[in-house]
């Protein structure tokens, strides 16, 4: 049983955290709902957390990053509680697997190599170190190992990032924007096809190639779709707050004037 005066002391730490963890999951004394969650059931908040924390750091807000960040380690001592009470680890290997990881891919830091490398030849290294892990796992395939988890267009770029490394790319970014224009046209034509299976494959294809162009551009798909989603937000905004002066709500204008508004959003913007 965990030591109530490690839970109820502010300044635990991290000890009282996995404390709280393992009276929350005890079997006679915690609590229902976290008894009963395992690994799959726990996942989904382990991503929205996840999210969170990019958010706040996106906003820039820092109190409510140390609040997102705290959230995030709670899921990390969540699985690994779950991981002890199974019998298969506990949050001491976490943390140790993850020292030996670090150590062994900073040769350069921890190790005899020499630390004045330039990024190209640390990065150089450093894909050599995780290939090395994923052939110890006997992941041989190219594309192992690429989680399936991961956001779409994150994956896609990380696919497309390993078959890169055996030459399977475009070496031009001019090439990538003419396969878009080609991708557009074939989903045009699934279109007027109006088979919905072939629609939603021409637009897959359109997204992973627009993923493509994110990489070759040296982008984050995510991030920028992420701040096109703020500035949607923030301009739309706009449009209710400049209808609201007249008393009316989005659905009592029209798209032409909501445009116009649109329009003045950006403008205010740029000023």
């Amino acid at each position: 049983m965990a030591d109530d005066a490690l839970i109820h002391d502010a300044d635990g730490g991290l000890p009282r955290l996995i404390a709280i963890m393992a009276r929350l999951r005890d079997p006679d004394s915690g609590c229902p709902w976290d008894i009963e969650q395992d690994f799959a059931s726990i996942a989904p908040y382990t991503i929205e957390e996840a999210y969170e924390v990019a958010d706040a750091i996106e906003r820039g807000n820092w109190d409510e990053l140390r609040g997102e960040l705290g959230d995030l380690l709670l899921q990390s001592v969540f699985h690994a509680q779950i991981a002890q009470d199974k019998g298969l680890f506990d949050i001491a290997d976490v943390a140790n697997t993850i020292s030996d990881k670090m150590v062994a891919r900073h040769p350069h830091v921890f190790g005899e190599e020499n630390r004045h490398k330039t990024a190209e030849q640390q990065t150089r290294d450093w894909e050599a170190v995780k290939a090395a892990e994923r052939a110890a796992r006997k992941e041989t395939g190219t594309l192992d190992g690429v989680a399936l988890g991961l956001p779409a267009l994150l994956r896609a770029v990380k696919l497309q990032k390993r078959a890169a490394r055996v030459g399977f790319d475009w070496p031009e970014t001019s090439q990538v924007l003419n396969k878009i224009q080609e991708e557009i046209e074939e989903l045009h034509e699934a279109a007027e096809s109006g088979d919905p299976a072939h629609i939603e494959e021409e637009f897959g294809d359109l997204l992973f190639v627009m993923a493509n162009l994110a990489r070759h551009m040296k982008l984050c798909p995510e991030t920028a779709l992420r701040r096109a989603n703020a500035k949607f937000t923030r301009r739309f905004a706009y449009i209710e707050a400049r209808l609201a002066e007249d008393g009316r709500r989005p659905e009592q204008s029209d798209l032409a004037e909501m445009d116009a508004l649109w329009t003045a959003a950006k403008a205010e913007e740029k000023r």
